[in-house]
């Protein structure tokens, strides 16, 4: 995916969010940190100039909920969630880039949960390329892109990486 395409996939998926939950009103978008932070204030921006609603964005830090920290990572690098409003009876959507195995999801909503109790909680990523191993979807996909285990997906954003494109690479 190329710049253009993003942004026409993060439009859509605006749309989307808009349609299903009938406006702007309850809806806090979540980036789970790193790349879902940008994707989540982008889609922020595009639903301000829909419905001329600011809708806020929080961040989610997984490191200390991930199924994969191992005993031996001494020092993990914590930068911690940030959410400045309260999700109770708020319809939180968590934002991340790839939807892969759907343990990055699962380690959100754990820590979603211990910083409050939304109403419902609804899912927007960028790309979705298969091979979950947990039962976790997408409410809101940009593009579903078949992959083998073998490949790897990289998004770059400009927020991030100077760049705005998605790539599939071999492992």
């Amino acid at each position: 995916m190329d710049d253009k395409a993003i942004n026409r996939a993060l439009t859509r998926i605006a749309h989307e969010i808009l349609e299903k939950n009938k406006g702007a009103s309850d809806i806090i978008l979540i980036g789970i940190k790193t790349r879902g932070v940008p994707l989540a204030n982008r889609l922020a921006e595009r639903i301000k100039s829909i419905e001329e609603t600011v809708v806020p964005v929080g961040i989610v830090d997984i490191t200390l909920y991930r199924d994969d920290l191992s005993k031996e990572t001494i020092d993990p690098v914590i930068h911690g969630s940030k959410v400045d409003v309260d999700i109770s009876d708020k319809t939180a959507i968590l934002v991340d880039d790839v939807l892969y195995t759907g343990r990055t999801v699962r380690a959100a909503l754990d820590a979603l949960v211990d910083i409050g109790r939304p109403k419902s909680i609804q899912l927007a990523v960028l790309v979705d390329r298969g091979h979950r191993e947990l039962p976790i979807r997408a409410d809101y996909v940009g593009k579903n892109v078949p992959t083998s285990k073998d490949e790897v997906v990289k998004v770059n954003l400009q927020e991030v990486d100077q760049d705005n494109c998605v790539m599939i690479d071999k492992l």
